[in-house]
C-alpha cells in the first residue's frame, strides 16, 4: 500500500541531503549519468571532495539559508580551506592553480549542495582570477591571499541601472586627479554587495565605447562608497544583492588593474570563465533534480502503481538525462578550449552557457512537474533548484546576448 501522505512528506523534507548522498555514494546513479565518466584520477578526487563537502556542509542547510537569507560566510571559508576560494588562481598567491575543466567539475559538484552559494563562490573566484591575471605583483600579493582563503570576499561590478546587456555603454566615471581617481556612478544587481570586502569595478576613464573603460579595485570602507537596499529575489537568497554607489569616491591609481582603457577587455575575459562557471552550477542543480525525480517516481504511487511504471514519465526522465549529459559535455568542451587559449574559446563559452542554462532550467522545471503538487512546496528541494537557476539564463550575459555572439561568429567574413 502507498505510504501515508504525511509520512511521505516528512521523508522528502530531507530531500537536499538525500540528493547529495546519492551523488556522493553513487547509489542509484546509472552509468550514463555518472559525472565522473571520462575524468582523470585527480579530477575524480577533486570531484569527490567537492561532493562530500556539498553533502555534509551545504545540503543540510540549503533550505534554511534560502528561507532566512543567510550569507554562509563560515561555510565558504571551510570550502576555501579545501582550495575552493581561488581554484584557478596561481599557487604563489594562495590559489589552487587548477584548470578550467577542474573548476567546472568542482562547481558542478558543489552546486548539488546549494546552487545559490556555489554561484556566489564562482563569481568570487572570477574576481580573484582577474586580479591575479591582470594585476601587478604588488596588487596580486596585496589582494589575492586573503581572497583565496576567503578571509575576504569579492564582488564583480559591471552592470548598471541603464546598461545591462549593453555593458560598453556604462556611465560610471573615474576622473584622474594626481595619483587618485574620483569615482562617481552606481552599479546594479551586485552579488555580495554590501557584505563583501573587495569590489572589481568597471568604470569610464576615457571616451565613449569599450576603449574608454578601465578597471579599479575598491575596498569596503573607502570614503564615498555606499550600498543600496538588499534586494528581495525569487532565488539566490543565500547571497545578498545590492546596488553599489560611488559618490566622489577616492581610489588610488595603484588600485587600477592593467592600463587605462583595458577594463572592457578584462571584463570580457573574466566573463568567458564566468559563463563556464555559471553553466557548471546549472549542471549540478539539474543533476540533483534528476535524482530527486528518479527517486520520487519510484516512491510515489498513483492509480495503484508507482509513477515509474508510467511510460510517458519514463520518456520524460530519459529526455532529462540525455539533455543533462549533452549539456555537461558541451560545458567541459568549452572549459578545455578556454584553458588551451583556443581562438574559438569565447564563442564556445557562449554556446555552452546558452545551452546548459536553458536545458538545465528545463530539466529542473520538469523534475518539479513530476513531483506534482509536492514539487510546489518548500519542503521539497526541487523547487529551490528551479528558483536558484532561473537567473542563470540572465546573468553573465543574457542568453539572448549569447545567441548574438554565436551568430556574429558564424556570419563574420
Amino acid at each position: 500500500a502507498e505510504r501515508p501522505r504525511a509520512a511521505m512528506a516528512m521523508a522528502w523534507r530531507a530531500a537536499p541531503r538525500a540528493a547529495a548522498r546519492l551523488l556522493l555514494g553513487r547509489r542509484g546513479i546509472a552509468s550514463c549519468l555518472d559525472p565522473s565518466t571520462g575524468l582523470t584520477e585527480d579530477q575524480k578526487e577533486f570531484q569527490k571532495v567537492a561532493l562530500d563537502f556539498a553533502a555534509k556542509e551545504m545540503a543540510p542547510y540549503m533550505a534554511e539559508w534560502d528561507e532566512k537569507e543567510i550569507f554562509p560566510v563560515e561555510t565558504m571559508r571551510k570550502a576555501a580551506q579545501l582550495g575552493f576560494g581561488g581554484i584557478y588562481v596561481k599557487p604563489d598567491v594562495g590559489g589552487s592553480g587548477l584548470s578550467r575543466l577542474d573548476t567546472s567539475i568542482i562547481f558542478e559538484a558543489l552546486s548539488t549542495g546549494c546552487t545559490s552559494t556555489t554561484a556566489y563562490m564562482s563569481i568570487h573566484n572570477m574576481c580573484v582570477w582577474m586580479i591575479d591575471t591582470f594585476g601587478n605583483e604588488e596588487q596580486r600579493r596585496r589582494f589575492c591571499p586573503s581572497l583565496c582563503s576567503m578571509e575576504k570576499f569579492a564582488s564583480y561590478c559591471l552592470t548598471e541601472p541603464g546598461s545591462g546587456s549593453d555593458a560598453a555603454s556604462l556611465l560610471t566615471s573615474a576622473q584622474r586627479k594626481g595619483d587618485t581617481y574620483i569615482l562617481n556612478g552606481s552599479k546594479a544587481f551586485i552579488s555580495g554587495g554590501g557584505d563583501t570586502d573587495v569590489y572589481v569595478v568597471m568604470c569610464r576613464t576615457g571616451g565613449p565605447g569599450p576603449k574608454g573603460i578601465s578597471c579599479l579595485v575598491l575596498e569596503k570602507g573607502m570614503p564615498g562608497l555606499s550600498f543600496g537596499k538588499k534586494e528581495k529575489k525569487v532565488g539566490w537568497n543565500s547571497q545578498p544583492t545590492r546596488a553599489v554607489i560611488f559618490e566622489d569616491c577616492i581610489v588610488p591609481v595603484g588600485n587600477r588593474l592593467g592600463a587605462e582603457g583595458q577594463g572592457f577587455s578584462i571584463a570580457m575575459q573574466g566573463l568567458n570563465g564566468g559563463r563556464i562557471n555559471i553553466a557548471s552550477c546549472s549542471l549540478g542543480a539539474a543533476h540533483a533534480s534528476v535524482l530527486l525525480a528518479q527517486e520520487h517516481l519510484a516512491v510515489r504511487k498513483q492509480f495503484g502503481e508507482p509513477l515509474a511504471n508510467n511510460q510517458y514519465l519514463q520518456f520524460r526522465l530519459a529526455d532529462m538525462a540525455t539533455r543533462l549529459v549533452a549539456a555537461r559535455l558541451m560545458v567541459r568542451n568549452a572549459a578545455r578550449a578556454l584553458q588551451d587559449g583556443r581562438e574559438d574559446a569565447a564563442v564556445l563559452c557562449s554556446m555552452a552557457k546558452l545551452f546548459a542554462t536553458d536545458e538545465c532550467f528545463g530539466i529542473c522545471n520538469q523534475a518539479l512537474q513530476m513531483h506534482g503538487g509536492y514539487g510546489y512546496l518548500k519542503d521539497y528541494a526541487v523547487q529551490q533548484f528551479v528558483r536558484d537557476i532561473r537567473v542563470h539564463q540572465i546573468l553573465e550575459g543574457t542568453n539572448e546576448v549569447m545567441r548574438m555572439i554565436v551568430a556574429r561568429n558564424l556570419l563574420q567574413g
